[in-house]
């Protein structure tokens, strides 16, 4: 009778255990979850910030994150100021290190050129310029048109050939916003964002050719390679080759005609040639 006693209090002993652990355990995770988590200080826009402005200590302000911070967000003040924009900041976005320029490169158009690129200036007319397309961001191809050096074929006019494709806008006259609105802004110079190779090309373009901008579908990355056109195939068979000039080269001549007679002088037997045109006695 004991040994029965004796393991029905130790099995009602066990199950209370584990009731409480389990209660314990609710009660934890419901206290924990109704905690308030750890907030860190990191320094945030204090108002909308443009592209290319350098920070100052008036623009930043401390807002509170909770939980895990994002990486190369800034927490210290002397870490952004100085430092140029180089995306746009709204009001209350906690600052990334990403979205500024390096220290000491200052602000404007230069801070938002890559490393390894360059921005190469070119000279629009007031129809790329005003036509509205020319804001920063966009993608164009820019096209040459003019006569090549030392062509023989003068005669047919003026050669069109793709420079470039897929270039960057950088800037649009003084203005190195983004145009949210879409609206048409007159402009005269119009800076791409290119490689030194394609600098040198454009720099030596622009001085013997006429320069046009095409747009193109940001999306449409693919590289075409176009054959270029020239203005007398405009009114013609495009597909046709170019015609030669200067003379035509002349037939080959043809051999004149070689004729052998026999003399026979008793026994003895020789052979004379001469061509046509030729008297032989």
């Amino acid at each position: 009778m004991n040994r029965r006693l004796t393991s029905i209090l130790l099995s009602a002993f066990l199950l209370a255990a584990g009731c409480s652990y389990l209660v314990y355990r609710l009660v934890v995770g419901r206290l924990a979850a109704g905690a308030p988590s750890k907030t860190t200080h990191v320094i945030a826009a204090n108002a909308d910030i443009k592209l290319g402005s350098v920070l100052r200590d008036a623009d930043l302000t401390t807002v509170e994150m909770a939980g895990t911070l994002p990486k190369g967000v800034i927490v210290k003040r002397e870490d952004a100021i100085g430092r140029g924009v180089i995306s746009d900041l709204h009001q209350g976005e906690p600052i990334l290190d990403s979205r500024l320029a390096a220290v000491g490169s200052g602000g404007g158009l230069a801070a938002t050129i890559p490393p390894g690129m360059r921005a190469c200036a070119v000279k629009v007319d007031d129809v790329v310029g005003v036509a509205g397309f020319a804001t920063p961001g966009m993608r164009v191809d820019v096209l040459i048109s003019g006569v090549p050096p030392g062509a023989v074929n003068t005669d047919q006019g003026p050669k069109v050939a793709t420079l470039l494709q897929n270039i960057e806008v950088l800037s649009a006259g003084t203005d190195i916003q983004k145009d949210a609105e879409g609206k048409p802004k007159p402009v005269q110079v119009v800076n791409l964002l290119v490689t030194p190779e394609q600098a040198e090309s454009l720099s030596l373009a622009s001085n013997q050719t006429k320069i046009q901008l095409v747009l193109r579908n940001p999306l449409d990355t693919q590289i075409s390679q176009p054959p270029g056109i020239i203005m007398a195939n405009l009114f013609g068979d495009r597909n046709a080759p170019p015609k030669s000039s200067g003379a035509r080269p002349s037939a080959p001549s043809a051999s004149p005609r070689v004729y052998v007679i026999q003399v026979l002088n008793g026994s003895k037997k020789t052979e004379q040639k001469f061509s046509s045109g030729e008297e032989k006695q």
